[in-house]
């Protein structure tokens, strides 16, 4: 259903159900004061067990929750919720997903217990005019997301929601949505894309996993030449990325970990400057690089 024939639709339904969608919109508007615009982050998030070790990159995301103010809301797009169609998490307590297999207990013991926000939500599926968004009441937090913010904030204090990825949108189509949830950082919102830059399990070296910055040659020369581009603000070309040769596509076998990048640049403006962290190749196919943009 595109966005005509759900006006439509909309339009011979009882006035109260027309309503409450735009009202949940308004409360949002209202409740939610202007905030000086917030950081957006892009977080490599690697290995699940990077939720519960205590590494180098661990050391990164807590350095960088230092530099962050303190949101009202966060609201993440994680590799690892891709569906048909477009979603928001709109409960009140999102449940702690699990979505890996063959790793310790430890991990699988781990609860990230912090609450949703449905007016969040329902605003986001009101911002957002290029399609259809609808409310998902099942999913919760998944790894990409639990995983990191975990770092941020370890109280579970603040509201989570996701947005999850279209899989049959194509690049360019991800970061003009993205761009439609730009004013959320006026209103104290911590947008959060969690994925890998670079990320090709199949060529994973898996001895040596545990050796931060062992890349290949050809991982290497596409994180070298995305992070020139990022540099460079040249968002179209990283749109493009299926045109930028062939250690890119080695780098991008499918493009779910690189999405989420493009959703934290859609939101940069002119005078944001940004921030590199982690930058560095795992396992030879992997790289943990992640960045802030900040307005300062």
């Amino acid at each position: 259903m595109n966005r005509k024939q759900f006006l439509q639709a909309m339009s011979i339904l009882p006035l109260g159900m027309i309503t409450r969608p735009l009202r949940a919109l308004e409360n949002f508007t209202d409740s939610w004061s202007p905030t000086p615009r917030m950081p957006v982050l892009f977080l490599g998030h690697g290995s699940p067990m990077n939720a519960i070790e205590e590494n180098v990159f661990v050391k990164g995301f807590r350095e960088t929750a230092s530099l962050l103010p303190r949101p009202r809301a966060v609201l993440c797009v994680s590799a690892h919720w891709e569906t048909n169609g477009t979603f928001v998490t709109a409960m009140q307590q999102p449940r702690t997903i699990h979505d890996f297999g063959g790793f310790p207990p430890e991990l699988y013991a781990v609860r990230y217990p912090a609450p949703g926000s449905p007016d969040l939500a329902i605003a986001c599926t009101e911002l957002i005019r290029t399609t259809t968004v609808e409310p998902d009441h099942h999913w919760g937090l998944d790894h990409g997301a639990w995983s990191v913010i975990r770092h941020l904030f370890p109280k579970a204090d603040i509201p989570v929601i996701q947005l999850s990825l279209d899989q049959r949108m194509p690049a360019h189509r991800h970061y003009s949505l993205a761009k439609e949830l730009s004013s959320l950082r006026e209103k104290g919102v911590l947008i959060v894309g969690s994925g890998n830059m670079v990320h090709n399990l199949r060529l994973v070296a898996w001895d040596k996993l545990n050796e931060a910055g062992f890349g290949f040659d050809w991982a290497i020369e596409a994180q070298e030449l995305m992070r020139n581009l990022i540099n460079g603000k040249n968002h179209q070309a990283l749109c493009d990325y299926h045109k930028l040769g062939n250690a890119v596509q080695m780098a991008i076998p499918t493009p779910e970990h690189y999405l989420p990048l493009l959703y934290v640049l859609a939101q940069q403006k002119d005078t944001d400057v940004i921030r590199l962290f982690n930058d560095m190749p795992v396992a030879g196919a992997l790289t943990m690089t992640s960045l802030m943009i900040s307005a300062s």
